[in-house]
């Protein structure tokens, strides 16, 4: 009898990954092995008196590259955070800020508790705890470690920390440029909490422009029309495909969460579904769609677009076979395990890979960071003398429309729409889609251009790495 093929880990997959391109590529061996390894990873220990008693937690911030500082990367809150797990995902960080050209080296954060299981009272005490723990040891700095939301984690946390460094830092001007994701009261930036998903509906639009990738993944025509299955619909999920519903055209015909699965193919209302989870915490008794425990088993549904939005590894071994997507866009970190990547590969299905599809967080990261150092909000010097200008284009076409009398005449409600300037909110959506749209051409002009290269993901670990590659010698190595 034959053994049971063994699962890659999370991080044995991030390596399996890398070790595919670099075979592509003429690095020195050196430098290739340099590129792989985590720099440092911390791990820290403290106790926190809650409820009567001293509670111990574990948490960890590891270090994957300073080709580029400050180094980038979420903190998240699970029980299933692990060293391996946070390396692995430093490593991702490193490759995704190089692909989308975000001046970052990559790093990732944990900590090893259920959010769920504390009130907020005591989930601040914790994360102050941990934020003095990381920011004595300069893990936490503007021009060093710049933390940002991941699972479990959001603005309110982001909020705390930032305070809890500006505590520790009193003279730092650049205080509030130690960690992104806050609330936009509190240094962020407008756009920050929709990033990852408006960045997941700008790189499927980039993605339906291309005919020849259309084709490729055995689709045709738009995004509109197009059948979507979301797996989790938290931040991330839940943006995505409210965007591609509402703005695009598609349907999503089915959502799946913890405590099972949805399925409509008439499709279902996103914000209405939303809002029932966030008030009953799941998705059961929903009055709307087919409602299965084993919500997994719609990720095997037929669909045109699967978007994997939550754990990692959920697509693997095990069922990677009877998944039927022709397109998956990676909206979670690691969702397909190497194993489960090859299977797809070789049956046809193209995989818009997770350090490209997620990165529009980190993208727009990088702009609040920006802001913070810069001490200014976007557009607020340029914004007026903007609609200034178009109010002269405005008047003259009034003037000829008057001289013309009623031969041609200004759409309704042209003169509001160009009239009005871009504001903070305008100018992260632009820069985020410029930015998408640029990772997606290096990442498909490799795809096409190169012979050795089957598909997206060996594509953008090529290009990233190429980037950290070039870092590394600009600096001596």
């Amino acid at each position: 009898m034959n053994a049971p093929i063994k699962e890659p880990t999370f991080r044995e997959s991030v390596d399996l990954m890398f070790n595919r391109a670099v075979a592509l590529m003429d690095l020195p061996p050196g430098l290739e092995e340099k590129i792989r390894v985590c720099n440092a990873t911390y791990t820290v220990r403290f106790g926190v008196r809650l409820r009567g008693q001293i509670h111990t937690f574990t948490g960890y911030r590891s270090v994957h590259s300073e080709h580029m500082e400050p180094v980038k990367g979420g903190i998240r809150y699970s029980m299933a955070v692990n060293q391996d797990e946070v390396e692995a995902l430093a490593a991702l960080m490193t490759y995704k800020c190089a692909l989308v050209e975000a001046p970052f080296g990559g790093s990732k954060g944990g900590l090893c508790l259920d959010p769920l299981e504390w009130d907020e009272h005591e989930l601040e005490l914790i994360t102050r705890r941990f934020a003095y723990e990381l920011a004595k040891r300069d893990l936490i700095h503007p021009a060093q470690n710049v933390p940002a939301p991941d699972m479990g984690t959001g603005e309110r946390e982001m909020a705390w920390i930032a305070d809890q460094y500006r505590r520790m830092n009193t003279t730092d001007i650049n205080a509030r440029a130690c960690v992104t994701g806050k609330p936009v009261h509190a240094g962020g930036i407008q756009g920050r909490t929709e990033a990852t998903g408006r960045g997941v509906q700008y790189a499927l639009q980039e993605f339906f422009r291309h005919p020849e990738d259309i084709k490729a993944a055995g689709l045709s025509g738009t995004l509109d029309g197009k059948r979507v299955i979301v797996q989790g619909l938290g931040n991330v999920g839940y943006h995505a495909a409210k965007f591609l519903s509402e703005e695009d055209g598609c349907k999503v015909i089915a959502v799946i969460e913890r405590d099972g699965g949805l399925f409509d193919e008439n499709g279902l209302d996103v914000e209405d579904l939303r809002n029932w989870i966030a008030k009953h915490g799941g998705v059961d008794g929903y009055p709307s769609g087919n409602y299965i425990k084993d919500g997994a088993k719609y990720l095997e549904e037929e669909c045109d677009i699967l978007i994997p939005a939550a754990m990692e590894g959920v697509i693997n071994l095990g069922n990677a076979d009877r998944i039927k997507a022709p397109l998956i866009i990676e909206a979670a970190n690691g969702p397909v395990t190497a194993g489960a990547d090859e299977i797809l590969r070789n049956k046809g299905t193209v995989i818009i890979p997770d350090m490209y599809a997620n990165a529009g967080g980190v993208t727009v990261s990088y702009f609040e960071w920006v802001k913070n150092l810069s001490h200014i909000r976007f557009g607020r010097m340029g914004r007026r003398q903007e609609e200034a200008r178009h109010e002269l284009i405005v008047k003259e076409l009034s003037r000829l429309d008057d001289h013309l009398e009623g031969a041609w005449s200004m759409t309704p409600d042209f003169k509001q729409k160009y009239l009005r300037g871009a504001g903070e909110l305008e100018l992260v959506r632009s820069g985020l889609d410029d930015t998408m749209r640029a990772a997606y051409q290096a990442m498909r002009e490799t795809w096409h251009d190169r012979g050795d290269v089957t598909d997206l993901r060996t594509a953008a670990y090529l290009v990233s790495i190429g980037k950290v590659a070039t870092s590394y010698r600009a600096a001596g190595l």
